[in-house]
């Protein structure tokens, strides 16, 4: 259609020039593309001095986000036309080379001992690690990659000199014990203190593990000091990944697997246990009830795991992006127990201008949690307990068709296993934002500031509810619901000045600071009974009887703090800090931390130079004080009163109160004095490298509820009344035992082991303090006494069983010719003479064999759940060892007889049930391959890695009970190594890939 004949002439001529045009257009554009890859093509070679090629060389284009990675013959091929290329490589120098036309770039990279200059994250900076003149010892990511792992503490496990890593508990999400050269205190805290990404808090259970990039811990009190009044239990710097400029990638990491129970304990039979119901009480049985139900075959099932992690990361010179989302669930091998986190991070990093650089680490986390009762009896909840004592005739649900669940004939309250995991609906929320933001003016090249904001955002909810009709428990109390709301907001203001310089050989940093932290809690807590026969109604109004209460507490830190450090030509190093904090807790809010320490790098020294074998020989020295007031009550000061309601009155005059706790004017926060002395070794060019610590820690004024009368309305205050003493040697030793890049083989190991030695030194007004009740006998397990560890056991010395009665023989201790409670002593100690760690990672070609062992030598564990599976004292069905219990015909033996009727003469607290602990594990065995081809990088997979790890595999113990590593009371500090019916860790196997793109 055209309107002219110019226009028709011209559409003729027009059409058919443009589709031939568009034809020679597409061939020429091939053609110039295929030109400009021929030209800008860029190939060669990278090898080490001895000419042999070097695997995963990093090549990149300077400036620029093109790059590649040398193949399994050190050949790499990158398009360039002009610029320079970096050659980078782990433990080689770098190496730039300026393109200039050329097409062929062969290069040769040099070995170095490149540890000396890593730069080590220290409190409130850094350094380099040739420079340091304390204790700290670093976990990067190559130990936490490949690991499945729920919590971010468990990568200190075994990794870590002078850190004594233990899970109590093998329930998905539950605690981990972290201790950093022993247990300082009774009341108070002891775990370390977590600064993530410059934010200090003691909780890090939401953290993903696979957003960290590296974990170093400050060990001595020189390198921790200038954390103050929180720091005696040490500092952990958790340092998240971040992005680096002209890198950019997308990852994609999943694994899924599952797990099962390494071991049962095996309890008796139907017919077993008829016999020995007949023993305790003739006739009790009802002939008809032959049935058996296994019910650890009940209780114990498949755990299933898996995680799905993805992230972003790149940016230019000016601004750096990491963004990572990560979903984990984690079912464990015993319903309900379960954890399930959601999380997304993004860190960010902009020079806004050449002398202001702003970043922010931003942690949104939801969690969610599924508990399975433990650590109690079988007439309290415990599901571990009651699987093993639950008559084996009884089922699940009665035969009458009800649904209600088949109760215990001798002790109705008394429910079985699946009643106590089905019976609640029971889950835990938890809604965390974590973060902060700073900014840096570098106002010349040596004189800087910096101002960090952070804050962290907690909402945690609760909600149970038992129906009125499944359960005995349940019908007594016709339904039982709670509902708890917590809340947390907390936020911390930091500013630095910094100012570091050099003068000849001489070498110098100044560092100045305040730090202002504010937390506010909240809570209610509202529990109902009596609810309606409809179960599908679960609100609260609907509860007929409702009780309620609320809290809420805050506490403000005020610190100063500074630290200088100084050296001569890298050979004679100096550092001091000191630090002032001021707590809203205390009356006297106010006190001191100083610090010093020095080291000498011998290995500087012209007389050294002719030791070709010895790459850096430091020695190091140092002291410094910390305080923990982490466990102080935020109105420990104060005496504090509970308001409860009373019948109205008219007129209305409120409700009525009682005083519950005496106030402390004098109180103080617990003080800690650490003396260090250490050396660090480097030796063949890096392949060697030994650390030695050894240590003293005493603390005093610690926090101890002392007894008062009996006769006052309140029988105990707490105030500083004792002190303890830590003192221990930290080992640890990296070795490369094969290095063949001929062969493609790379095999190294590293070793760590930590001896401490605990003590109690003094207590002051009350002598001796008793902690560990056990519910089946209504004893403490542990004792505190001066001259005593942290952990010590104290009950009777069995003497095996008297082949007259039947009884155990308890030894005379006291000479005093009659047994009474005088013949206690101590029985046993939880801590360990020694722990230690050790890993093995061999690589051949694309392949990688990773092997990690650890291990405690030296503890016992209290095992209480033998108690209530040996004592025969009730209905409770009993392990299978007391088929060999003593009876007329068998007289000789280490079991008692049968008595029945509640009593537990036989199982007081005594030798008989403490065990030895030590035990060796395959903690993690890992088995990757990296496919790196050029199919793959055609499709834009740079790298792809497959990989099947083990968890637990293994285990060597003497120890009879589900699991050595555990402890009924968590994370106590004077109850340690006690098993009662507690959550057993699992064996877990998973598979997964990683893709970088």
């Amino acid at each position: 259609m055209v309107s002219s004949q110019d226009d028709c002439a011209g559409s003729l001529i027009y059409k058919p020039y443009f589709n031939l045009t568009k034809m020679k257009i597409f061939n020429i554009l091939l053609f110039l593309i295929w030109s400009f890859a021929a030209i800008s093509q860029i190939t060669g070679k990278v090898s080490d001095t001895g000419g042999e090629p070097l695997i995963g060389v990093n090549v990149t284009l300077k400036g620029s986000q093109n790059g590649t990675t040398t193949d399994l013959e050190g050949q790499y091929t990158i398009f360039a036309t002009e610029g320079t290329l970096v050659f980078s490589y782990i433990g080689y120098g770098t190496k730039e080379e300026l393109v200039d036309g050329r097409k062929v770039i062969d290069v040769t990279l040099e070995e170095q001992a490149t540890t000396l200059e890593n730069v080590v994250v220290i409190g409130y900076g850094s350094q380099k690690k040739k420079e340091l003149t304390s204790a700290v010892v670093v976990v990067d990511e190559n130990s936490i990659k490949d690991r499945p792992m729920v919590s971010a503490a468990e990568a200190l496990q075994g990794k870590a000199a002078g850190v004594q890593v233990v899970q109590p508990s093998g329930k998905p999400g539950g605690d981990i014990a972290v201790r950093v050269r022993g247990a300082t205190s009774v009341l108070a805290g002891n775990e370390p203190l977590y600064v993530v990404d410059g934010f200090p808090t003691p909780d890090i259970r939401g953290l993903n593990p696979a957003d960290i990039e590296s974990m170093t811990v400050l060990k001595d009190a020189s390198s921790s000091a200038i954390y103050g009044a929180r720091a005696a239990n040490g500092v952990v710097l958790i340092t998240t990944r971040r992005g680096k400029a002209n890198e950019s990638g997308i990852q994609f990491n999943v694994y899924n697997g599952f797990s099962l129970i390494n071991n049962k304990v095996d309890v008796l039979t139907t017919r077993n246990y008829r016999d020995l119901m007949n023993e305790i009480a003739p006739g009790s049985l009802d002939p008809t009830w032959t049935n058996y139900t296994n019910w650890n075959d009940k209780i114990y099932g498949v755990g299933r795991n898996n995680s799905y992690q993805l992230s972003f990361n790149g940016g230019s010179e000016n601004t750096k992006y990491l963004l990572s989302a990560n979903y984990l669930q984690n079912k464990g091998i015993i319903r309900p127990s379960q954890f399930e986190r959601y999380s997304l991070r993004l860190n960010l990093d902009n020079n806004v201008r050449s002398w202001l650089t702003i970043g922010t680490s931003i942690n949104a986390l939801f969690t969610n949690t599924k508990n399975t009762q433990d650590n109690a009896s079988s007439g309290r909840g415990g599901v571990i307990l009651s699987a093993l004592n639950t008559p084996p005739f009884l089922t699940v649900y009665k035969r009458d068709g009800s649904g209600q669940y088949d109760p215990n004939p001798f002790q109705p309250s008394w429910e079985n296993p699946i009643a106590y995991m089905e019976g609640p609906d029971e889950l835990s929320r938890n809604i965390r934002l974590f973060g902060n933001i700073n900014a840096r003016i570098n106002f010349t090249k040596n004189l800087s500031f910096q101002t960090n904001f952070g804050t962290d955002l907690s909402n945690n909810a609760y909600d149970y509810y038992l129906d009125p009709f499944r359960t005995n428990f349940g019908r007594d109390q016709h339904g039982i619901g709670v509902s708890s709301k917590s809340g947390i907001i907390n936020w911390l203001s930091e500013n630095t000045i910094r100012y570091a310089g050099k003068t000849g050989k001489h070498n110098y940093s100044v560092l100045a600071g305040t730090s202002t932290q504010k937390q506010k809690y909240n809570e209610s807590y509202i529990r109902g009974t009596d609810f309606p026969d409809d179960t599908s109604v679960r609100t609260l109004n609907s509860a007929n009887s409702i009780n309620a209460s609320s809290t809420r507490r805050e506490w403000a830190l005020q610190s100063f703090f500074g630290r200088i450090t100084y050296d001569f030509d890298s050979k004679y190093l100096f550092t001091a800090s000191l630090r002032r904090d001021g707590s809203s807790k205390l009356a006297k809010h106010w006190g001191t931390m100083p610090s010093l320490s020095a080291a000498w790098r011998i290995s500087a020294e012209p007389f050294m130079k002719e030791i070709k074998a010895i790459d850096d020989l430091k020695l190091r020295a140092g002291w410094g004080r910390n305080g923990n007031q982490e466990g102080i009550s935020e109105y420990a000061r104060y005496g504090l009163i509970n308001y409860y309601r009373r019948t109205a009155t008219s007129p209305l005059s409120g409700p009525s109160s009682v005083q519950v706790t005496y106030g402390n004017p004098d109180l103080k926060w617990e003080t800690t004095d650490q003396y260090n002395i250490g050396m660090d070794l480097l030796m063949y060019n890096g392949r060697l490298a030994i650390t030695a610590d050894a240590y003293l820690k005493k603390t005093k004024d610690v926090l101890l509820d002392v007894q008062l009368s009996t006769s006052l309305p309140i029988s105990s205050i707490q105030t500083n009344a004792g002190n303890i003493q830590n003192k221990g040697l930290d080992i640890s030793v990296t070795t490369v035992n094969v290095d063949k890049t001929s062969r493609k083989l790379r095999w190294s190991t590293e070793f760590n082991i930590s001896f401490n030695r605990n003590k109690v030194t003094a207590l002051r007004y009350t002598d001796v303090y008793y902690f560990g009740r056990v519910y089946s006998n209504n004893q403490d397990v542990t004792i505190l006494k001066a001259g005593l560890p942290l952990g010590s056991f104290f009950g009777y010395v069995s003497e095996g069983v008297d082949p007259d009665t039947g009884n155990i023989v308890y030894k005379d201790i006291n000479g005093n010719g009659i047994f009474d409670p005088g013949d206690r002593t101590i029985i046993g100690n939880a801590q360990p003479d020694f722990v230690f760690g050790l890993t093995n990672n061999i690589q051949y070609r694309n392949w990688n064999l990773n092997f990690f062992f650890q291990g405690s030598v030296g503890n016992d564990v209290f095992n209480a759940t033998r108690i209530d599976l040996e004592g025969m004292f009730d209905s409770k069905n009993q392990s299978v060892a007391v088929l060999n219990r003593w009876t007329p015909d068998n007289r000789i033996t280490d079991i008692p007889k049968a008595v029945g009727g509640g009593s537990t003469f036989n199982v007081y607290n005594s030798s008989r049930f403490v065990e030895d602990g030590t035990y060796i594990r395959l903690k993690a065995l890992t088995l990757s391959y990296d496919m790196q081809n050029k199919f793959l990088k055609k499709t834009g997979i740079q790298n792809l890695k497959l990989y099947t790890t083990g968890q637990n595999l293994l285990t060597f113990t003497k120890y009879s009970g589900f699991d050595p590593e555990v402890n009924a009371f968590g994370a106590s500090s004077t109850v340690l190594g006690v098993d009662y019916g507690t959550y057993p860790q699992s064996m877990t196997v998973t598979a997964g890939i990683n893709v970088q793109f």
